[in-house]
């Protein structure tokens, strides 16, 4: 499956509508950017071969490791990859799916939650 960027864009936008208010309300602050690929450099940072398949990474620091105390020097972000995804979907409605279960992993990520939780959320 390959898509425009605007089309992809619009998926990532109807995506995130349907993530449940719970976890889509700590999106206020993170910025949600798609790339193509991950970068080598991205990759390498993580501790991922260059040719692993990746669909989105958060970049930032967990509310669980920070303090109040502490200003954030960069704004959180979460990153999709839309080539990854165009590779493992067949449609519009699975790419649709992978954008919103890829960010709600990111978000949790963020927030610390439990692989658990996010089970009961329908997010395996």
């Amino acid at each position: 499956m390959k898509l425009s960027p605007k089309e992809f864009d619009r998926i990532v936008r109807r995506s995130i509508r349907r993530i449940p208010r719970e976890i889509r309300r700590h999106l206020d602050n993170v910025l949600i950017s798609v790339q193509k690929r991950p970068s080598r450099k991205l990759l390498a940072e993580m501790g991922l071969p260059p040719d692993q398949s990746l669909l989105g990474c958060y970049q930032g620091i967990s509310l669980i490791e920070r303090s109040s105390l502490d200003q954030p020097l960069y704004p959180d972000r979460i990153l999709l990859f839309q080539e990854p995804m165009e590779e493992m979907c067949d449609t519009f409605d699975e790419v649709e799916k992978q954008v919103e279960i890829t960010v709600v992993h990111e978000i949790a990520h963020f927030l610390g939650f439990s692989e658990e939780r996010l089970s009961e959320l329908g997010y395996e």
